[in-house]
């Protein structure tokens, strides 16, 4: 059983589900999920969790993403991307590098964005694109996020017409949608817009560069080298505090049980989670709490050694 994080090189015309999939049949491994979906336009960073590392993908820390994409001017279409279907067009667009400069800089920082319909996100339990594909434009909430910088990428152009566009950076926060910003800006210059190509270079802290494509890693599974492309889940929880625990306390924890504080013998009174650590492995996600006036650490996750590594 493997367990640990997978970065994957997605290519462009697969769903995020197609590369799980295909996951499972190279690796024998049933429990294989992803961190986050990626469009199937989309390329670049999908993040996924094998085996026990599947418990672990509530506690990671990828709040912020890095994409380059393209925008398109003058083409709005329903999914507001370059593959949905073209509700207009501009022929007569021209817009100056300046003009595309000043509202990349209003669109930065917190804000609230309306989710696209055709998105998973779910209203009356049914995500909204099986009601997008039924026709159906329903109410939605606006969401939170921060778009932390947008910039251009490579020289571009100086004036740009129908069907251009300039590539740009975005870091912007989990559950930012790029191609509902690429749609906005449109909006906001009056020609219409919509995303071009998009590419994950970043989530959180897994790159492009830890990341592998699904023929490298048919390669590893051929060779029986694929368990040195992934990554421990003690490794992908370098942001959490940590918590040495002996052979006898990491047992116990292993086991559910709840273990005084002092006990380990440490300080930590923060509010964080904690990473338990039994030598080099992670034994369990642990949280401080309090009962009849004492301080305990609770296992919320446990990872048994029979099953930690492989």
């Amino acid at each position: 059983m493997f367990n640990g994080f997978l970065v994957i090189k997605k290519e462009p015309g697969c769903t995020s589900h197609q590369v799980v999939g295909e996951l499972r049949r190279l690796l024998g491994e049933d429990r294989i999920g992803h961190t986050g979906t990626l469009d199937p336009m989309a390329c670049g960073v999908l993040v996924t969790a094998l085996g026990q590392a599947t418990k672990v993908i509530p506690y990671l820390d990828e709040k912020r993403k890095l994409y380059r994409g393209r925008l398109v001017l003058g083409v709005v279409t329903d999914t507001q991307d370059i593959t949905g279907r073209i509700i207009s067009l501009d022929r007569e667009t021209r817009i100056s590098r300046e003009a595309l400069a000043a509202v990349f800089r209003g669109k930065t920082g917190a804000q609230e964005q309306l989710p696209p319909m055709y998105s998973a996100v779910k209203v009356k339990g049914e995500p909204l694109y099986k009601q997008a594909r039924r026709g159906q434009e329903l109410p939605r909430e606006k969401r939170k996020i921060h778009i932390y910088r947008l910039e251009f990428s490579g020289p571009g152009k100086p004036v740009y017409g129908f069907q251009e566009g300039p590539e740009f950076l975005v870091e912007c926060s989990k559950g930012t949608y790029v191609r509902t910003l690429c749609h906005d800006i449109g909006q906001e210059l009056g020609c219409g817009g919509c995303l071009g190509e998009l590419e994950r270079l970043a989530s959180g802290p897994f790159t492009l560069a830890n990341a592998w494509s699904m023929a490298e890693i048919a390669a590893a599974v051929e060779e029986g080298t694929v368990a040195e492309k992934i990554i421990p889940p003690l490794q992908a929880l370098a942001h959490l505090p940590r918590l040495e625990l002996d052979a006898e306390v990491a047992a116990r924890i292993e086991h559910g049980m709840a273990v005084p504080a002092g006990e380990i013998g440490d300080t930590y009174r923060g509010g964080k989670p904690v990473a338990g650590v039994a030598g080099d492995r992670l034994a369990a996600i642990l949280k401080l709490t309090g009962r009849d006036g004492k301080e305990f650490f609770q296992p919320v996750r446990v990872f048994p050694r029979a099953t930690a590594d492989r």
